[in-house]
């Protein structure tokens, strides 16, 4: 199975309004990338263990900010267990967690984050029904 295309077609060509997310992934949650946009940041392995444990004790990361790719984002209301939501500056990231991993937006203004949240949420929640 490719999963390419769920990022192409569903994350990153999701037209929201005429809005776009800036980055998208698919990891699976030992941190083996299953598809990715060309310009998702290089996730490292200590900022996947600091996500994983988030979704295991819900509120880990919200002391010291959820880090992607070396940038810092404010953790804000997620679902705990399901959904972590940061935000910098005009721009945020959404990271579902599935069955068997994560999906991750990255988005910019004019992308609200209601708009990421939606896109993302909603692949996850089609790929959890699948038993993905």
């Amino acid at each position: 199975m490719s999963w390419q295309p769920y990022v192409d077609e569903h994350l990153m060509m999701c037209d929201t309004e005429g809005n776009r997310l800036s980055a998208a992934a698919i990891i699976g949650q030992n941190g083996t990338v299953w598809a990715q946009s060309s310009n998702f940041p290089q996730l490292k392995p200590e900022e996947l263990t600091a996500i994983m444990n988030d979704f295991a004790q819900p509120g880990s990361l919200a002391p010291t900010g959820l880090f992607l790719g070396g940038t810092k984002y404010m953790v804000i209301q997620g679902e705990p267990g399901a959904v972590i939501r940061g935000k910098k500056g005009a721009g945020g990231i959404t990271i579902k967690k599935t069955n068997l991993g994560l999906i991750i937006g990255i988005y910019d203004e004019p992308v609200t984050p209601g708009q990421c949240n939606m896109i993302v949420e909603r692949l996850g929640d089609y790929l959890i029904e699948q038993g993905l």
